[in-house]
């Protein structure tokens, strides 16, 4: 009865990070200009991740999830939750790349000086956050620990 409390929490806390991350709405027109609105998206990415890896923990222990139809589906909208958040993590870095580029070129670097228009960031995700994380099926025995990433 207890696992069936703490999958619920797990559960529920992807729920939230999910939805948090909907709640935060970038503004196509302002997105790579307003760094609090890019700094909110991010955080809310970080709560959805963290909250991913604590149900994958649950899954480990528990070998009855595996054959439950309801796991195999969230099995596959995780893995396209994670696509549709890379791709989503490219299409906006190639959006402030094409605005950078444009606010550093002749002759629209003159207009968008005089307008305030300076370049901005790229999307940067914590390190390791491209990649989604390793979900293994092998239950019963224990996950292997996180590689650590070399600074660059």
């Amino acid at each position: 009865m207890i696992h069936i409390l703490y999958e619920q929490i797990r559960l529920t806390e992807v729920t939230n990070a999910r939805a948090s991350v909907g709640r935060v709405q970038l503004d196509p027109n302002k997105a790579p200009t307003d760094a609090a609105q890019l700094e909110k998206f991010q955080a809310a990415q970080g709560q959805l991740s963290n909250a991913l890896s604590r149900l994958l923990v649950v899954v480990e222990r528990y070998p009855e999830l595996k054959a439950n139809q309801n796991f195999l589906s969230l099995q596959a909208q995780l893995e396209g939750t994670e696509n549709r958040i890379s791709v989503e993590r490219g299409n906006f870095n190639k959006t402030v790349q094409d605005y950078n580029i444009a606010v550093r070129s002749f002759p629209t670097n003159f207009v968008a000086g005089m307008l305030g228009f300076a370049p901005r960031p790229f999307f940067t995700a914590q390190p390791g956050a491209e990649k989604p994380p390793p979900v293994q099926f092998n239950f019963g025995t224990p996950a292997p620990a996180p590689a650590a990433t070399a600074a660059p």
